[in-house]
């Protein structure tokens, strides 16, 4: 009885003691809390950093007046996840199939598969977005992305008939990237490449476990990794370094820069087919280069004759000679109806070599169609003379010039050749009319006249047209001249037209330097200015 006793003592006297321990403690000895009023501060003496840690989730729409508000697109992301989840996935096994199927066989690996393969239920959302202005035919952004998945990726690995599983769980990344859309052209989508860069180190954050062990439970190990990751991922990216995305192929003629000129002699044409009820034809020559909107060339027509000689000479700008091909068609000349095509031909500009002469004679055919039985039938022939010169390079520079007044300059080779000249009319700003503003840009140079389109109601438009002028010699002493004209739909011809301000520009500038880019004042207007990008390219 007495053991049975004191085990109760002890069992029942120990929590007692304790809280009558506490109780004294807290009575006693533990120090008073004091209560104070919290320090108040306005939010505008607060710094940056500071903000930034008393308020992480708030977007930056709301800390940043620089970046705009997009709820509306994460709105759309929202509603598009579970789509682009699937399309998302899909896309990342058709990728990571042919990758990992270069180790299948090596190291004792005898599959590598996909498992589970998801990026959860929540979607990116874009805390904010800043936009640049357009320069140099380029558009910037900068939005910030925060992504906090619950993405689930599982990778089977059978090495030896063991199998290995990784797994990757709760991704969790915040990205500020800047990406550049350029060059913007009149083709959709409206830009040729998509090039990504990173403004700051990425945040980037996640669990990884093998063989079902959590890997970032390991002490140390889980703050190296992310540091690790995010260190190379900024090394790789971090701007100026930039991954860039083709977005347009070259088969698209306006994603392509002149590279050269197509001198094309038009020399004769032999036994060609009657036409006329006379038995005779009135032919000509109409080419182009494929690829291009620019109205084709035309040869003079040539009466009554059936082996005509021409000896005329045509030069057409290449934008792509392994690609593009010089288009030829002849017509039999008609007054009064339409004119009737005689035969066709192509001539591949990837056949040339670049300043050499090359001379063709082509039986012309009724299409291009290889199945056309009606190509069999004779139409004639055509003997054509063509040469391809590339432009020359255009950092080839002369010597740094120096005046006396210690200034420098550097002046390019001229060579004695000719070239072409490009003249993009990019916009236009704060051009008003007295009668009406429906603005469009004339370009008069050595008596040829282009026009872009006519915008209608603006004050700021914006036309991104380019102008070719293909020519034997630099145009070193000569001006053009560039008209900014308001026009007017009206059955009345009073008060049709109105000069809204024009430019004279000096060609030696483009001539010496290759390239200007520049905004011009419009003489007699008030305030407009005229942006207009001239190059010239060498032969």
């Amino acid at each position: 009885m007495g053991l049975v006793g004191g085990i109760l003592g002890f069992v029942l006297g120990l929590p007692i003691g304790l809280a009558a321990a506490y109780l004294v403690y807290l009575r006693f000895f533990a120090p008073r809390r004091r209560l104070q009023d919290p320090i108040i501060r306005p939010l505008r003496d607060l710094d940056s950093e500071t903000l930034q840690k008393m308020m992480p989730d708030v977007p930056l729409w709301v800390k940043c007046p620089d970046y705009e508000r997009v709820d509306w697109m994460n709105k759309f992301i929202f509603d598009m996840w579970p789509f682009l989840d699937k399309a998302i996935c899909k896309i990342i096994r058709s990728v990571a199939k042919p990758i990992c199927d270069q180790y299948v066989g090596k190291y004792g690996i005898e599959s590598i598969e996909f498992g589970n393969l998801t990026l959860g239920t929540l979607p990116p959302t874009l805390q904010g977005i800043k936009v640049y202005e357009m320069r140099e035919k380029e558009l910037v952004i900068e939005p910030v992305i925060r992504w906090a998945s619950i993405a689930n990726v599982t990778v089977n690995v059978k090495v030896h008939s063991f199998e290995l599983s990784a797994q990757l769980l709760d991704l969790h990344t915040i990205l500020t990237p800047r990406v550049t859309l350029k060059p913007l052209v009149p083709s959709f989508p409206c830009f040729s490449n998509l090039c990504v860069s990173l403004v700051e180190k990425p945040h980037v954050d996640f669990g990884f476990k093998l063989l079902g062990g959590d890997v970032m439970a390991i002490p140390g190990l889980y703050r190296f990794v992310q540091d690790q990751i995010a260190k190379q991922i900024a090394i790789l990216y971090h701007w100026p370094k930039v991954i860039e995305i083709p977005i347009l192929d070259g088969a698209s003629g306006a994603t392509k820069k002149p590279v050269g000129i197509l001198q094309v002699k038009v020399i004769r044409a032999m036994n060609l087919p009657k036409m006329d009820l006379l038995g005779k034809s009135d032919p000509y020559v109409k080419l182009r280069l494929s690829g291009e909107r620019l109205p084709s060339k035309k040869t003079s027509v040539k009466m009554s004759n059936l082996n005509p000689e021409w000896n005329e000479h045509f030069r057409l700008v290449v934008k792509d000679p392994e690609t593009q091909v010089l288009e030829l068609q002849m017509f039999d000349w008609e007054k009064l109806k339409m004119h009737d095509k005689m035969g066709v031909q192509v001539i591949p500009l990837r056949s040339l070599t670049p300043y050499e002469s090359k001379l063709f004679t082509l039986d012309l055919l009724r299409s291009m169609n290889p199945n056309d039985q009606q190509n069999k039938k004779n139409r004639g022939k055509l003997v054509v003379e063509l040469t391809f010169d590339p432009f020359r390079d255009d950092n080839s520079m002369s010597a740094v010039n120096s005046d006396r007044e210690g200034n420098i300059s550097i002046k390019r080779d001229v060579p004695p050749g000719g070239g072409v000249l490009l003249v993009s009319v990019e916009n236009a700003e704060d051009v008003e009319g007295k009668r009406h503003t429906n603005p469009y840009a004339v370009v008069l140079f050595r008596g040829e006249k282009k026009e872009t389109k006519v915008i209608r109601k603006a004050r700021d438009p914006r036309w991104n047209e380019e102008f070719q002028f293909v020519m034997d010699e630099a145009p070193v002493d000569e001006k053009i001249h560039i008209q900014v004209r308001s026009r007017r739909r009206r059955l009345l011809p009073f008060h049709s037209k109105e000069s809204l301000g024009h430019v004279n520009i000096n060609l030696v500038d483009v001539v010496n330097n290759g390239r200007i880019n520049e905004k011009y004042h419009l003489i007699n207007s008030r305030n407009g200015k005229l942006h207009v990008e001239i190059k010239w390219n060498t032969v």
